[in-house]
């Protein structure tokens, strides 16, 4: 099997599709690891607790059941993915959405459960721990949800690449970008060698939306985009096992070794899509106001790149439906880490003649559906 892209997607479906039996061919344009993958953050969040769906469930299952996927990785390999279920802070500001948290709360009881264990959206009057968040942030309390988690992403990459280098099914080859995919059965790389594959796992981050549409009839609209992204690393002295905050679109999380991560941007339109610009300077304003402990903190690393959002935003797995041997994982935008063992799973259910078990709207068939409306 041919996986292209050696980011957080790739890596999983690799790691499955070894497990499986399959021998595996994993080719990237650059390094194992890099772009997207290459945050900062980690944040590991689920969606709100109401209005339930399948959507919302499998998401649900995937963040449940990637703790014990990275303690077994872990175990194999002797390498952390700096994992912890730290649990998240949402700060109440104004008095709606305390009744708004209240609701949540009761649909978390009712739905936030697996496995024997229950998960809770807490509404509390104050912060669970001292010298984190700024109590004033929350003038009408602070949601405290025990289901979020973190992980270090280069950790998670370096943690699957470990993985995947003991095994005698994989081989791995960097530098080496797919420049054109035949649906029948066999790939060209830059520089001009060509591999065959039975079937190609298409994980190549926002790449992988130019190459399915290469494979497809004429599209009405591009299958996805690449939306820039922006964060920060700063060194703080505070406790790697405080809950992560989150705030409108800003996200602070306490990582190990006195790291705190802060992001992100989502862009749309920019200039330079690596270049950490004045973008990021608000945002970590921000954190230092809702977090005392970050003033005077250094900024060890900011960091900029691309990520993958696909048409109508939820991720696209599954094989293509005019050519099965194609198979897409991509576009998990900001929810990759938390999902991509399930959807590796899932896409590689088509090797067994399987359709995958993911929500309709995530089906590579059902992207190129949209893609194809006027």
């Amino acid at each position: 099997m041919l996986v292209i892209g050696g980011g957080v997607m790739g890596l999983w479906a690799a790691v499955e599709a070894a497990r499986a039996g399959a021998d595996v061919l994993l080719v990237d344009a650059g390094r194992i690891g890099q772009g997207a993958s290459n945050g900062l953050v980690g944040a590991l969040m689920p969606h709100m607790p109401d209005k339930w769906n399948q959507k919302k469930q499998f998401q649900f299952d995937a963040l449940v059941s990637l703790e014990h996927e990275v303690a077994a990785l872990e175990a194999e390999t002797g390498i952390s993915a700096g994992y912890r279920r730290s649990g998240r802070l949402v700060p109440l500001p104004r008095p709606h959405l305390r009744a708004i948290a209240l609701r949540h709360s009761a649909d978390a009881e009712r739905v936030w459960q697996a496995e024997g264990r229950r998960f809770h959206w807490h509404v509390l009057d104050r912060p669970p721990v001292e010298g984190w968040v700024n109590a004033g942030a929350g003038a009408h309390g602070f949601v405290f949800d025990t289901l979020a988690a973190r992980a270090a992403p280069r950790r998670v990459t370096a943690l699957l690449a470990g993985w995947l280098e003991r095994s005698a099914r994989v081989r791995i080859l960097e530098n080496s970008r797919v420049e054109q995919l035949d649906p029948a059965g066999t790939a060209r790389l830059a520089g001009g060698p060509t591999v065959r594959f039975g079937h190609a796992v298409v994980a190549a981050g926002y790449d992988a939306f130019a190459m399915f549409e290469a494979v497809s009839a004429p599209l009405e609209k591009p299958l996805g985009q690449a939306v820039k992204g922006q964060s920060a690393l700063l060194r703080a002295d505070v406790d790697p096992a405080f809950p992560a905050i989150f705030l409108d679109g800003l996200y602070v999380i306490s990582h190990e070794n006195g790291h705190v991560a802060i992001g992100s941007t989502s862009e749309n339109a920019f200039s330079d899509p690596f270049a950490c610009d004045g973008l990021l300077e608000p945002l970590i304003a921000r954190a230092v106001q809702m977090v005392p402990a970050l003033e005077g903190a250094p900024v060890v690393e900011c960091w900029a790149g691309l990520r993958p959002k696909a048409i109508g935003r939820d991720p696209m797995v599954g094989p293509h439906p005019d050519h099965p041997r194609i198979i897409a994982m991509a576009g998990g935008f900001k929810v990759s880490f938390g999902i991509a063992h399930l959807l590796a799973k899932a896409a590689l259910a088509a090797l067994q003649g399987k359709a995958p078990a993911v929500p309709e709207s995530f089906l590579a068939a059902s992207h190129i559906a949209l893609a194809q409306s006027r």
